[in-house]
C-alpha cells in the first residue's frame, strides 16, 4: 500500500508535524485554507471513521481537542471548522482517515459547514429516520 499519510507516519516523507502521540500525528496541511490549518491522523491506517479500531477512536478525538487548544493559544482564532472528508463523493483525496482543524476568523470569507453541500432530501425526516432504523435492526 502506498499511502501518503502512512509514509508520513513512517518518516518516509517529511511533514510539518506539530504534535505526535503514540496513536496520532498532527501536521500542518500543505494546502492550508487558513493559517494553522492542521490535519490530525491516526497512525493506524484506516480509510474511514467506520474502519478505525475502537482503541483509536478516543485518542484521535482527544488529539483534535488538544490541537484546537494549541491553535487557540498560538493564533487566537475566532472559531474553528472541524471536519472529515470520507469516501470518493466527499472529494477528500487521500484514503486514510484525517480530521481537518481549520482556524476561523470573521473576515476569512469562508462559510459554515452547511455551505459544503446543497442536496436536501426529497423524503421527510420521519421517512429517513425510519429507513435508517430499519436498515440497522439488530
Amino acid at each position: 500500500m502506498d499511502c501518503l499519510f502512512c509514509n508520513i507516519v513512517n518518516k518516509k516523507i517529511s511533514a510539518e508535524v506539530i504534535y505526535e502521540s503514540n496513536e496520532t500525528l498532527s501536521l500542518l496541511d500543505v494546502n492550508p485554507l487558513a493559517p494553522g490549518h492542521t490535519i490530525v491522523i491516526p497512525k493506524e491506517h484506516a480509510d474511514s471513521i467506520a474502519t478505525l479500531s475502537e482503541n483509536n477512536l478516543g485518542p484521535i478525538f482527544l488529539t483534535v481537542r488538544y490541537i484546537t487548544g494549541m491553535l487557540e493559544n498560538a493564533l487566537s482564532p475566532e472559531g474553528f471548522t472541524i471536519g472529515i472528508n470520507q469516501g470518493p463523493a466527499s472529494r477528500g483525496g487521500i484514503e486514510h482517515l484525517h480530521i481537518h482543524v481549520v482556524p476561523r476568523w470573521h473576515a476569512d470569507n469562508g462559510g459554515s459547514i452547511h455551505s459544503i453541500v446543497h442536496n436536501p432530501p426529497k423524503e421527510s425526516l420521519e421517512e429517513i429516520r425510519k429507513k435508517i432504523l430499519e436498515a440497522n435492526k439488530v
